[in-house]
């Protein structure tokens, strides 16, 4: 066994009860709000978007819970422990994202749609098709995103308690399953929410708490930390430039082209984020939620450098690589290493910020699955399946079964995808939001001649190419930490599709609205745009 995982493993059994008391409270605490939301459930708003009752603070502290996920917590740090400068960049993309979410998409979304983004798309479009691409999409995108955070539970669990074998680790993803399905069919939008507000205050005490403490060690000289993870590192001064990861061919240099176009692009594509936009009053509201989630979470960012920096300064990168192999443990181990390996505090701190990424982990999975329940009720079954005849009762029925469907699937492919870097992971949902949803929602919203045409083909295209890209590329086959290690079937160059399915999803549907026959409803775009840009009319 690894030194690493012998540290952890060590500490963790000598404090056994500790870590299984403090999971044990969080997971109870959030049980109880959800149960204590689920009884303030009364109708689909409630259940949707919680009613409409949050404010702007409120709000911006739950995006900020919903956008702080298991990537930037423990993928990113990984990152940072294990590429230097290269880590960091995955925090700039999806910092600077939040630039286009709030000045192109957080405003005219709240005011055209209802409670889903396949609303605003059928707004001007053929209901039926438009709103089954659309439900499709979101669950597509919910589900690559579900992945990261499932492998980040089972990567995470397994360290605490000690677990090596594979049968142990699936066990912890189906626990992790089985508790977001809870929340969402118990507690719908309004518990989500405030498991998500609870758990960003929680996230953000960890990560200052861990800063702190590296600074501490440092005494506070940003230089010695710098110098010292460069050294710790074995890559020398190698480790604080450009080029680790991403430099070292021409092939890498795209690539990290294309994550950075799928980062910057992905957020205001991303299901999970647009209907929190919905749980606010006022268009007012959605943007002070905006501005309020870039403050809590450009904070956030800032702090991913003391972790992943300070994680390479006193931890060997071996030991890192041999607990999980994308360096998903960093965070944890650093949290074990600050309080002292043989100790009652490192013990304390370890089961401390595992319990804060578990919690992370179980409020990101709730809001991922509430959005891809919310567009399979809403949109195919109430108004495709039952042509808008449904009756809000069977509509919220429908989304709790789809919740423990949608919750199934996540299960067993996080099990298989234990082994990939999670920050990775959710940069491939980014990808296929931005392919799929993002030139969808742009046009509808600012196109005036935009067709059902053109929104089939750009979601439709933008899907279709980037998840089959991600299927023959390195991520699923073909390397050690790709989802199938012991075959090969990749031809796709690229880890992350994005610099291909992006520009096409724009251009197809550019096209389908060329080639489309249906002449556009001048009305009912004027009726969006006054609409989106002012909010009268708006639910």
């Amino acid at each position: 066994m690894s030194n690493a995982i012998t540290l952890a493993a060590g500490a963790a059994s000598e404090h056994r009860g500790l870590i299984i008391s403090l999971f044990s409270v969080f997971v109870l605490a959030t049980l109880v709000i959800t149960v204590w939301a689920g009884r303030q459930t009364k109708d689909a708003a409630d259940f949707y978007a919680g009613g409409r009752q949050f404010t702007g603070f409120q709000n911006g502290l739950a995006v900020a819970g919903d956008y702080m996920s298991a990537a930037s917590f423990l993928g990113i740090a990984g990152a940072i422990a294990l590429f230097g400068y290269d880590g960091f960049l995955y925090s700039i993309g999806f910092l600077v994202a939040w630039l286009i979410a709030l000045l192109l998409v957080a405003e005219p979304l709240r005011n055209s749609g209802r409670y889903t983004m396949g609303d605003v798309l059928a707004y001007r479009m053929r209901q039926r098709p438009v709103r089954t691409a659309a439900g499709t999409s979101t669950i597509v995108v919910s589900i690559f995103y579900l992945l990261a955070q499932m492998a980040g539970a089972g990567v995470l669990v397994s360290l605490l308690l000690g677990i090596t074998s594979d049968g142990g680790k699936i066990g912890i993803v189906a626990l992790v399953g089985v508790l977001m399905i809870v929340y969402v069919t118990i507690g719908g939008m309004k518990g989500t929410t405030w498991v998500q507000m609870v758990k960003a205050v929680l996230l953000m005490a960890g990560a200052l708490l861990l800063t702190f403490l590296v600074m501490l060690k440092f005494h506070f000289n940003v230089s010695d930390l710098l110098g010292q993870a460069a050294s710790n590192s074995g890559k020398g001064s190698a480790f604080l430039e450009p080029g680790l990861k991403y430099g070292a061919t021409s092939l890498s240099k795209v690539d990290f082209i294309s994550l950075s176009i799928a980062l910057v692009l992905g957020t205001a594509g991303l299901p999970h984020i647009l209907i929190r936009f919905y749980t606010v009053p006022t268009a007012k509201a959605a943007r002070k939620s905006v501005i309020w989630a870039i403050g809590l979470i450009g904070a956030f960012y800032l702090m991913t450098l003391a972790l992943g920096f300070g994680a390479s300064a006193l931890i060997k990168p071996e030991e890192i690589i041999a607990s999980n192999k994308a360096g998903n443990t960093a965070a944890p181990l650093l949290a074990l290493h600050l309080g002292g390996v043989d100790s009652t505090w490192g013990a304390i701190l370890l089961s401390s910020i595992s319990a804060v990424a578990f919690a992370t982990i179980l409020a990101v999975v709730a809001g991922l699955t509430l959005a891809s329940s919310s567009s399979f009720a809403h949109d195919i079954y109430a108004n495709v399946i039952k042509k808008g005849k449904a009756t809000e009762k069977e509509e919220m029925r429908a989304a709790r079964w789809s919740t423990v469907g949608i919750g199934a699937v996540s299960i067993l492919l996080g099990a298989m995808a234990r082994d990939i870097n999670v920050a990775g992971l959710v940069a491939l949902a980014f990808a296929v939001a931005a392919s799929a949803n993002l030139p969808t929602i742009l046009y509808s919203l600012f196109w005036k001649k935009f067709t059902t045409q053109g929104a089939l083909w750009s979601i439709y295209g933008g899907l279709i190419t980037s998840v089959g890209l991600v299927l023959f590329s390195t991520v699923v086959s073909g390397k050690p930490t790709s989802m199938f290690p012991d075959v090969d079937f990749h031809w796709f160059p690229l880890e992350n599709p994005g610099l291909v399915s992006i520009p096409l999803g724009f251009l197809l549907g550019w096209l389908g609205t060329v080639l489309s026959k249906e002449e556009p409803d001048a009305a009912k775009y004027a009726e969006l745009e006054v609409r989106s840009l002012t909010g009268t009319g708006a639910h």
